[in-house]
């Protein structure tokens, strides 16, 4: 078998991609763009390449066959990019969103909607086979949301508090990436996961708090305020597709698959299992 190319290894998801398919014993290839950084497994082929730079990917993607994409540079350079992994690989495992899951949290108008569709629907257009894979609210965005705060004291103040999500941890989502990479019959399909309970944002900072073994004190901060001021350090356009769909979540049970146990064979992992494992983050 070829070696299984990831485009974005050092990220927090494909990090875990490269990390698992390793652990299987799968030849694994890296594209980044700076390898002396990228501090991957041994057995792990680590190549030079930026998406921006074309020139740069015949390298990374000669005699490829599967790839797993995460697209983080910059949606116009996409076109020349796959281009040049068009040429080689025989199917792309792409990491997009929860475009066209009909439940008001994901259907929030936001900048990089219109890009991540134009990706998506360049890969059916392609002749390639193709997988997407759809996570939605990320279990380790709450190192960003809450850990600063937490970690400097007992109150956290935050918006939107009722808004319920299903939070997913991102082994679980490279798992069902390392099996539709490893396996045969995953062509056109397109897997939405999500942790498997719903949860306000007050019962995840709850969680928090009950973990690490510390009260905290929860307060709500009003939308206007917040929009005004910012959010965890977060760009402007991010805050408000987050506002707008978190306001748009409350009153309604958060929207919850049961891909990941039907793909891995096991109950995806809890808000509080992934605290567990990360309660360093919320320590001072």
């Amino acid at each position: 078998m070829n070696p299984i190319l990831v485009i974005g290894g050092t990220g927090n998801i494909g990090r875990q991609v490269v990390t698992q398919l390793t652990a299987t014993n799968t030849q694994v290839r890296a594209l980044v763009r700076n390898p002396d950084g990228a501090h991957l497994p041994p057995q792990v082929d680590v190549r030079a390449g930026d998406l921006t730079c074309p020139d740069t990917l015949d390298a990374c993607v000669d005699g490829i066959d599967t790839v797993f994409l995460v697209w983080t540079a910059p949606a116009a350079a996409f076109a020349a990019a796959f281009a040049r992994i068009a040429r080689h690989a025989r199917r792309i495992v792409y990491l997009s969103a929860p475009l066209k899951t009909p439940h008001p949290f994901f259907q929030q108008p936001h900048s990089s909607r219109a890009p991540a569709e134009q990706i998506e629907r360049a890969i059916e257009d392609s002749g390639l086979e193709w997988t997407f894979v759809r996570p939605g609210m990320f279990a380790l965005n709450a190192r960003h949301f809450w850990g600063p705060q937490i970690r400097g004291g007992d109150v956290v103040r935050w918006p939107y508090l009722a808004a319920p999500t299903a939070p997913v941890d991102e082994r679980d989502i490279a798992a069902v990436a390392v099996r539709v990479l490893t396996e045969d019959r995953h062509a056109g399909m397109e897997y939405v996961l999500t942790g498997p309970e719903s949860l306000t944002q007050y019962e995840q900072i709850a969680t928090i708090g009950s973990v690490i073994g510390r009260p905290l004190r929860i307060e709500e901060v009003p939308a206007e305020e917040v929009r005004r001021a910012g959010l965890a350090g977060m760009p402007a356009p991010v805050v408000s597709m987050l506002m707008d769909a978190w306001a748009a979540a409350i009153g309604q049970p958060a929207f919850v698959t049961s891909t990941i146990e039907q793909m891995n064979g096991r109950p995806a992992r809890t808000f509080r299992d992934w605290v567990t494992v990360n309660a360093a983050e919320f320590r001072g």
